[in-house]
């Protein structure tokens, strides 16, 4: 991509955040051949020259955190980025409850007179592309320290992560975020990296067949769509040169997208990829955090193989962050899964089966936290909605996002996390679990006890249990169940309404089970998530749930 002058990738502008203590890449374009220099005011320096399509990368050494600082880029043309800040950077990535902003969260009102200058965002409008692209259309992205405008359009997990993140850390925080409704894990990842899943496979193909009726049935051509695309481009790039910003009183301008046919869509595998993440790389992060799932959890054996998919995607962006970087960005860095939150109606059978596929997509996130030392997990049955795909409650999945690096990325001595299973044991008619991450002990989420355990025998048959709290183990027993060999907790789509387990701190323990059996078996009927109709004149209400106190 030759360019007449230098410049830069969207991510270097004003406000801009680097991560501290490495070499930060610094890439653009400028005319093939050409030699640029990035000169820091601390004193670093490097340089690069552009390749014979014009793009060229340079690696820039960073210091501890501090702020005030700029960068000059010189070839043809000079660059100036004024008030830089060094310190912590995280993407934070996935669909639309990663998006969902903190305006139209709980809490709102408590930002309405944030004055944080060293934590700052940038948030990028929502784009697919079947190409991958060197430049985002979205001409509006920028670095933003935090204030009530800027607080009030991040993402609310994000944000709430970032703002103590900040204060904890006592450095600047910057936060890229990155989030597009209604997005398959397939979109996230090249297609290369995942051809060979079977899921992703049959993702595609069913995409393929949806193009192929779209342009012979109702004239949606590639070609057409195409065209109307680069009219409206046109038309968003006049406004934006026109210092036009708004689309209306509420609303920024935001490049057009393409929604047919299927294969130039927003869930076609690599498309949400080509957009948002691979304009973004190799940006120098600490780590990541992502909030999706619920596009992959329509049914039962979807949310299974969602464990695999997301794994992939993992290692994907792991490795070629590392190498793209130069080595710079770890090739283990931190991802923090946010495990999908309750949903439906509340929990009345002890296990729920094919119509709990979120059930499962936690057991996914789970099981990949279990086996991957860098891979941690928020658990938030806690927060969440009956009816509402979209829940308000997103604060404490936030502050648990902080919470959690604070504890594995910094090395805090805090409690990051709720209990987790470490093994059962069978004795007799009972069976006693043994959980470790207690912090200063279990308990129960409110007075009472614990009713969020199922427990079986070798018939597989589920029966409320009887589960006590002892020391750090919780011993569950049944009636029923003269010789159990398995226990599930808080299987179902929203078992927020029972009484859950958590660690004194505050933080609930992850839905589990402890057996093999097969979720599904071939010839099952498939069963689709249900989605609850919300009542004329619905109102969402925050609910309660222990104090955090890491």
């Amino acid at each position: 991509m030759a360019r007449a002058d230098v410049s830069l990738a969207r991510l270097f502008c004003d406000h801009m955040v680097l991560q501290q203590n490495t070499e930060n890449t610094i890439w653009g374009w400028a005319e093939p051949g050409e030699q640029v220099t990035v000169q820091a005011s601390w004193g670093a320096s490097a340089s690069a020259t552009a390749g014979k399509e014009g793009s060229w990368k340079a690696f820039i050494e960073t210091p501890g955190h501090g702020t005030g600082q700029s960068l000059v880029v010189r070839g043809g043309n000079t660059i100036k980025i004024d008030d830089v800040a060094i310190g912590e950077v995280w993407l934070c990535a996935g669909q639309s409850n990663m998006g969902w902003s903190v305006a139209n969260s709980f809490e709102a009102e408590g930002e309405a007179d944030v004055d944080l200058p060293d934590f700052r965002i940038i948030k990028s409008q929502r784009e697919h592309w079947h190409e991958p692209l060197d430049v985002p259309r979205d001409r509006l992205s920028r670095w933003k320290p935090c204030d009530p405008d800027s607080a009030a359009e991040t993402s609310a997990v994000s944000y709430y992560f970032g703002k103590l993140l900040h204060q904890k850390l006592g450095v600047p925080v910057g936060i890229i975020q990155q989030a597009f409704a209604g997005t398959p894990v397939e979109g996230w990842m090249p297609w290369e990296v995942q051809k060979d899943i079977a899921r992703s496979q049959l993702h595609r193909a069913e995409l393929d067949e949806s193009a192929k009726r779209q342009t012979e049935r109702q004239g949606e051509s590639k070609e057409k769509s195409l065209g109307n695309f680069n009219k409206e481009l046109a038309e968003y790039n006049a406004m934006i040169d026109a210092g036009e910003t708004m689309k209306n009183a509420a609303r920024a301008l935001q490049p057009p997208i393409i929604t047919r046919p299927a294969n130039l869509g927003h869930q076609y595998p690599s498309n949400i990829f080509n957009a948002m993440i691979y304009p973004v790389r190799p940006y120098g992060i600490r780590g990541m955090l992502w909030y999706q799932g619920e596009r992959n959890s329509k049914d039962v054996p979807q949310a299974v193989a969602y464990r695999g998919q997301l794994e992939r995607m993992i290692a994907y962006y792991r490795s070629s962050w590392h190498e793209l970087s130069g080595g710079n960005v770890a090739d283990n860095f931190p991802f923090q899964m946010t495990q999908l939150p309750s949903w439906n109606p509340p929990q009345e059978k002890p296990v729920e089966g094919l119509e709990a596929s979120w059930a499962v997509n936690r057991e996914s996130m789970r099981l990949i936290a279990e086996n991957d030392p860098d891979s941690h997990l928020v658990v938030t049955i806690d927060t969440g909605d009956p009816i509402a795909l979209h829940p308000k409650n997103k604060k404490p999945i936030g502050l648990r996002h902080a919470w959690m690096a604070l504890a594995k990325t910094y090395g805090m001595k805090v409690v990051g996390s709720g209990p987790r299973l470490k093994k059962q044991k069978v004795q007799g008619d009972r069976i006693i679990l043994e959980f470790e991450s207690t912090g200063s002990g279990l308990m129960a989420a409110r007075k009472g006890k614990l009713d969020a355990f199922a427990i079986a025998g070798s018939d597989q048959v589920w029966h409320w249990a009887d589960a006590r709290l002892d020391g750090d183990s919780v011993v569950v027993s049944a009636s029923a169940v003269k010789n159990p060999v398995a226990v599930r907790n808080a299987w179902a789509m929203n078992p927020s309404e029972r009484n859950l387990l958590y660690n004194r701190e505050g933080f609930p323990a992850s839905p589990f089970r402890t057996d093999d059996w097969p979720l599904f078996k071939d010839g099952d009927p498939v069963v689709t998530v249900n989605k609850p109709k919300k009542p004329d004149g619905y109102e969402s209400v925050d609910w309660k749930r222990p104090g955090m106190n890491p």
